[in-house]
């Protein structure tokens, strides 16, 4: 299940790693490879609310 893309910035996220993992393969997808400003934007906050709730072994891989 995707969720909406946000604009807002959670402090804590109540998705699990995989979750937030999935909707940023999904942007990816929908970019075809290449992303606009915007979905840098999104992305970056993807990544750090990813790095937030993803387990310490794989943000050390």
């Amino acid at each position: 299940m995707l969720h909406s893309m946000s604009t807002s910035v959670e402090t804590v996220s109540e998705r699990s790693a995989a979750e937030v993992n999935e909707e940023i393969r999904a942007l990816w997808r929908r970019a075809g490879g290449t992303l606009t400003i915007e979905q840098r934007e999104e992305y970056q906050r993807l990544v750090m609310e990813w790095a937030a709730v993803a387990p310490q072994q794989t943000r050390a891989a």
